[in-house]
């Protein structure tokens, strides 16, 4: 699989508005990403995410092509050595295993570069397909919050899964 993930481009903008501007994708993220999403808001994101020093947040590259964006939070104070994990893959390039291979390539990332020793997620409970795109990168449930996710009026449970460093 041709698949890396890099710097952010400005001439990712357009792409990346494109792929993000889709209800789908944005039912599964944190209301904090904007719907409609516009060229304003990738030129936003991309300018944000070209400062980070150490880099965060990437690009996924798939086949030379823009598909999404993966990142880890860094948390702190006495969880500074984890982070939290958040990505998404435009829908047209839905179940080819990009997602899988751009986590296990960020959590490879993480570990050595930014010296983590734990990496989370909290997924939707109807998020079927991130749930498995994290068992198969290694992640393993650690729990479930019941009823902490308000999301779109409705109020449901957020699955908990992390991977430790070996």
């Amino acid at each position: 699989m041709d698949l890396k993930l890099r710097r952010f481009r400005d001439s990712d903008n357009e792409r990346l508005t494109e792929l993000c501007n889709n209800k789908n994708i944005w039912d599964n993220l944190r209301d904090c990403i904007p719907y409609p999403y516009t060229s304003k808001d990738g030129a936003g994101f991309i300018a944000l995410c070209q400062t980070e020093d150490p880099q965060t947040t990437f690009a996924i590259e798939f086949n030379g092509e823009f598909v999404g964006t993966i990142g880890l939070v860094r948390q702190s104070d006495i969880y500074s050595l984890t982070a939290e994990i958040g990505y998404w893959i435009g829908e047209p390039y839905w179940g080819l295993g990009i997602a899988t291979n751009a986590v296990n390539q960020i959590v490879t990332y993480g570990f050595i570069h930014l010296n983590l020793v734990r990496i989370y997620a909290g997924v939707f409970e109807s998020n079927k397909a991130s749930q498995k795109v994290l068992e198969k990168a290694g992640f393993k449930l650690d729990c479930i919050f019941e009823k902490s996710v308000c999301k779109n009026g409705n109020i449901c449970n957020e699955w908990r899964f992390s991977v430790i460093k070996k």
